[in-house]
């Protein structure tokens, strides 16, 4: 905003006294401002100094951070290293099961673990008594009598469980070990033990790490003994008692609170603390440490430490310095500035004071214009968001982040599929491709999948101009309908169904009269013939044929009759389930299908027939089982449908998944996805018309395994039934 402009001013001529008075004014006001520059000089070495240790200690702070990154490192390094040698000891242990050749097998495995420090690799023959060893730069392997050797730290056959196994760092003359153990074959046939030389794993690489000009890092196991240390007089010793022992009349409270309350227990942080010795120095000395954990093995449990330190004295050193040379230049600014902000302090204060009622009145015009316009987008509960023109997210409404349970900064800067499956992000930057070209709005149903359930949108993608013209973003407005896409496929099975139930009662009825009179005259021919002839086998084929032609008929005219009004009948779910369960519990387990069962106790009876209900459970049960030849997990569960006021009842499995071209077809009659003769396609049919009668709902949701894990696919039916009113 420009300055107001204002008139041509005189200076009037003063007379003497005025002169004098002002004058005077003028002394005092030097005088005043001297005094200001004094105070404000004390006040700036108070200030320098409180500075200076608020720095320090921001410093630390800061210190303690790179040194935490720097332990991260290490901590990276060596868990990486040791599930390198994870692995090469399983590929090991296959190589010599499968070959049978120990000697090759380790020759080549020792040649790519050398670096990871190991001195010896052993393959202990149990059912022949013999240890093979093999080392470093060794072309043979050293053979010995199983008797003569030590026992190992752990027992790879009672509770190995084909794992790898680690022991605890053990001090020999030789040095620090570790040692890793597999069993190799079945029935306690073998197994295999590595040694590893801990200072060679870890001296070459962590000797050379510096925390600022001269920290370094060192190493504790899990029962407080130095695996690292610069000072190598430490390492193999308990560090509780080597500090003490070598500096006594230090007090060493802090790094050993640290020790056993955090680094011992597996836990990160950072801190500070009084040590004896700094690469050579000796004396009292703070230094500031970060800690992590370093994993070893999972089972049995075991975590190394690893510290970071530096002296503080090298960083408070710095900040001092740095604080002290800018004192004596704030010094010399400061008494030029006091001078000229004295002159024109009067006619800024005026001036600052328009341009902040100025600016205090647009800022207020501007934070309610923004106030109304969050309010309206997050009040709406649709997917609200905006991209540019390479698809990256540039606003986000609350209701998008809630539904997606992420945080919308989270993935503002980012690209679609930081929120959206990858196909869908494809298709919607195609889209928006498009806007940006045609400048114009398009309109859009979806569908993706989120959690293992199907997610349908209508999406509605306008173009927003710039003030210059062009179009540099693009609005999604989008809303959830997947109730409503479930409503509608509902409704077309109804409908569906209720023909097709018309008509196979009418074809029924007109099936089963010839059908009978095949039978009988059946049934009669067969009396006349020899069992033995072949005349008997043929009519006994017939007659095989007609039955599975009179039990299509019995399925359709039963899912007829489910509708009918036999009277208000209830029924205890958890009852009717527990009675199929006996039922298909036999073969459940012949074909190893882990049943698990979650039954709410305190369900209501249900609307419906108990006999009936068991030929749904039965068939849905059935249908689970030949969706898992190979065997797998089945769940039952029920619950309350609070909302709706139903009883819930999941049945859920992780057999091979229903096609998706497929899932609006399963309650047709006569489809089915088995192979032919061995099923009539009217189970489902049956099943859903029955639920339908009682005034149920019954719904199907199907998901293919995905590559990476078996578990996260199968298919799960869905039914409620009204309780009992």
């Amino acid at each position: 905003m420009k300055r107001p402009k204002t008139g041509k001013h005189q200076t009037p001529t003063l007379k003497p006294s005025y002169r004098y008075q002002r004058s005077g004014i003028e002394k005092s006001i030097i005088i005043m401002v001297a005094l200001t520059a004094l105070i404000f000089v004390a006040a700036s070495a108070v200030m320098s100094q409180w500075s200076i240790r608020a720095m320090s200690q921001i410093v630390r702070d800061q210190f303690n951070r790179e040194q935490m990154v720097v332990a991260h490192n290490v901590r990276d390094f060596i868990e990486m290293k040791f599930s390198a040698l994870n692995r090469e000891m399983v590929v090991l242990s296959r190589e010599i099961e499968n070959e049978g050749d120990p000697e090759k097998a380790i020759k080549m495995t020792l040649a790519r673990v050398i670096e990871f420090g190991v001195s010896k690799i052993e393959y202990r023959d149990t059912e022949a008594g013999m240890v093979y060893t093999g080392a470093p730069f060794h072309d043979e392997l050293l053979r010995a009598s199983l008797g003569t050797q030590p026992l190992l730290p752990f027992n790879l056959d009672a509770d190995s469980q084909g794992e790898l196994r680690f022991s605890r760092p053990q001090k020999t003359p030789s040095g620090l070990f570790i040692l890793l153990g597999i069993p190799v074959g079945g029935q306690g046939s073998g197994s295999l033990v590595c040694h590893v030389n801990i200072s060679w794993l870890l001296g070459p690489s962590i000797k050379t790490i510096r925390s600022g000009r001269t920290g370094y890092a060192w190493i504790i196991d899990c029962d407080g003994n130095f695996l690292y240390h610069p000072d190598v007089t430490f390492t193999g010793q308990n560090a509780f008692i080597a500090r003490k022992s070598k500096f006594p009349d230090l007090s060493f409270v802090a790094i050993n609170k640290i020790q056993r309350e955090e680094m011992l227990k597996g836990n990160q942080g950072s801190g500070s603390y009084m040590a004896g010795w700094h690469r050579g120095q000796t004396g009292p000395i703070e230094k500031l440490i970060a800690y992590t954990p370093v994993t070893i093995a999972e089972a049995p449990a075991q975590t190394w430490s690893i510290a970071v330190v530096a002296p503080v004295s090298e960083v408070e050193a710095a900040v001092r310095e740095k604080y002290n040379r800018q004192f004596y230049a704030q010094l010399a600014v400061i008494l030029i500035i006091i001078g000229s902000a004295s002159v024109i302090m009067f006619f800024e204060v005026k001036w600052s004071g328009y341009m902040e009622k100025e600016a205090n009145r647009q800022t207020d015009e501007l934070v309610k214009s923004e106030a109304k316009y969050r309010s309206l987008v997050e009040s709406a509960e649709d997917f609200i968001f905006t991209v540019d023109r390479n698809g990256i997210f540039q606003s986000m409404n609350s209701f998008t982040s809630n539904f997606f349970e992420c945080r919308a900064e989270d993935h503002l800067g980012k690209g679609l599929s930081s929120l959206f499956p990858l196909e869908l992000s494809r298709k919607m930057e195609r889209l928006f491709h498009r806007i940006f070209e045609s400048k114009k709005s398009i309109r859009k149903e979806a569908r993706f999948d989120l959690g293992g359930a199907q997610i349908f949108i209508d999406a509605n993608m306008v173009p927003v101009r710039s003030e210059e013209g062009p179009v540099n973003l693009v609005l999604c407005i989008a809303r959830d309908i997947t109730e409503d896409k479930k409503l509608e496929r509902h409704l077309i099975h109804t409908e569906k169904l209720a023909s097709l139930g018309t008509l196979a009662a009418g074809v029924a009825h007109e099936v089963n009269n010839p059908l009978g009179v095949i039978l009988g005259f059946c049934d009669l021919l067969l009396r006349k013939k020899d069992p033995a002839s072949q005349e008997y086998e043929d009519l006994k084929t017939i007659e095989r044929q007609g039955l599975h032609c009179k039990e299509i008929v019995e399925n359709l005219l039963s899912f007829v009759r489910t509708g009918e009004n036999q009277g208000p009948r209830h029924t205890d779910l958890n009852l009717c389930l527990k009675d199929v369960i006996q039922i298909v519990r036999h073969r459940l387990a012949k074909e190893k299908i882990d049943l698990t069962t979650d039954l709410l106790d305190t369900l209501p009876l249900v609307r419906g027939d108990f006999h009936k209900l068991q030929q749904v459970f039965l068939n849905l049960i059935n249908n689970a089982a030949d969706a898992m030849p190979e065997g797998g997990s089945l769940t039952l569960r029920t619950s309350m449908d609070t909302h709706h006021d139903m009883a819930e009842i999941v049945v859920q499995d992780e057999g091979i998944a229903i096609a998706e071209k497929d899932i609006d077809h399963i309650f047709e009659p006569f489809f089915t996805t088995k192979p032919e003769g061995r099923g009539t396609g009217l189970g489902l049919f049956v099943s859903y018309g029955i639920i339908t009668g009682f005034g149920g709902i019954m719904a199907c949701e199907s998901r293919a395994h995905s590559s990476s894990d078996a578990a996260d696919g199968g298919t799960t039916f869905t039914v409620k039934l009204m309780v009992k009113s």
